[in-house]
């Protein structure tokens, strides 16, 4: 069974944030609100953790996992952005935008895309996520918590259309024996997702729209 964490959602308790921060150290996968949709992660780099989600998602190794940054200055160092795809994320973000680009040697192999050499990665606009972030000093895998056969979309705010949804207490009781850690700030689940944008070409594509899509068409 899950260890269940209450965190405050907007003044999240230190101890409770280094707890979690502990067991995502020693390899746990976790069940955690995000700004998009409740998420299962682990940290960016512990590999055993990383498999892990993809047999919970029953994801094949070429389906790319989204991962968290906390600013831009730390995305450019998972990824190559060129300065229009730079000036463009830095007026989307923080927020509910998942960006395309290309990877760099630090992301693992497990979590990109095997052929383009790209990944995903968001910066979200969520106090707890921010905490944990800080106190791990790694990226979070985030990948949504909607599991096969309903969801097949590896994107962590994807295939929301087929599953009914589900509160929080039975989000939590169908991960409980899945997962390690479970963060419960109170919040219900979100069911909008967010907006996809390739950045791996000159110009910059919108692959799905989302929440803030219309800001993002102005740079389109």
């Amino acid at each position: 069974m899950a260890k269940i964490f209450q965190v405050h959602p907007d003044n999240p308790q230190v101890r409770r944030i280094e707890e979690i921060q502990a067991a995502l150290q020693r390899g746990a996968v976790m069940l955690y609100p995000t700004d998009t949709v409740y998420a299962i992660g682990c940290d960016l780099n512990a590999k055993s953790a990383v498999e892990r989600v993809r047999q919970i998602k029953q994801l094949a190794n070429d389906k790319p996992l989204t991962f968290l940054c906390p600013s831009l200055s730390n995305v450019t160092t998972y990824a190559y952005v060129s300065d229009t795809a730079y000036r463009m994320m830095k007026s989307l973000i923080p927020g509910s935008y998942t960006f395309l680009l290309p990877a760099t040697k630090l992301v693992p192999r497990l979590v990109q895309n095997p052929k383009r050499k790209t990944t995903g990665i968001r910066v979200p606009n969520h106090t707890v996520c921010k905490a944990l972030l800080s106190a791990l000093a790694n990226p979070i895998i985030s990948t949504s918590a909607h599991l096969p056969p309903d969801d097949e979309i590896d994107d962590e705010s994807n295939g929301m259309e087929s599953e009914p949804y589900l509160s929080r207490v039975e989000l939590f009781d169908r991960l409980d024996k899945l997962v390690d850690v479970i963060v419960d700030t109170g919040e219900e689940p979100k069911y909008e997702v967010s907006t996809i944008l390739d950045l791996t070409g000159e110009r910059p594509i919108i692959v799905r729209q989302g929440l803030g899509w219309e800001k993002a068409a102005a740079w389109v």
